[in-house]
């Protein structure tokens, strides 16, 4: 059986912060195949970073531990361009939208997020930067 993983699953996973429900979630994990969205992941790396205090390096770690798994399944296109937006220093989520966007028909990250505008930039790809200057 596939099992529909929410955040809480692997943020109790990757956190080990609560004695009974982080060991239940590794062991979802370890004997179930999962289904990962992209929402999901891209909500977990939100929560790691900003409730948890997840570096960069750790986040990083997290998603590839996920997309390396042979049990999860998962839009690994969409989870690599999230990483790639972080190498550069941006959001995973913003890599994630983009790839999304494209694979949709958009053919213009429209954004107020300077940074985001400037990775996008560097891989040539186009973007409408609607930030005030």
């Amino acid at each position: 059986m596939k099992v529909i993983v929410d955040t809480n699953i692997l943020v109790r996973m990757f956190t080990r912060d609560h004695p009974v429900e982080s060991p239940r979630a590794e062991e979802l994990l370890r004997n179930h195949d999962a289904v990962i969205s992209n929402q999901t992941i891209c909500e977990m790396t939100w929560v790691l970073k900003k409730a948890y205090k997840f570096t960069s390096a750790e986040l990083k770690q997290a998603v590839e531990a996920l997309s390396a798994s042979e049990t999860i399944v998962l839009d690994r296109g969409a989870v690599e361009s999230g990483l790639t937006f972080m190498d550069a220093g941006g959001d995973f989520a913003d890599g994630v939208i983009a790839f999304e966007g494209q694979r949709l028909g958009g053919a213009v990250f429209a954004t107020f997020d300077r940074k985001a505008a400037n990775i996008l930039k560097r891989t040539k790809q186009s973007v409408m930067l609607l930030a005030a200057d």
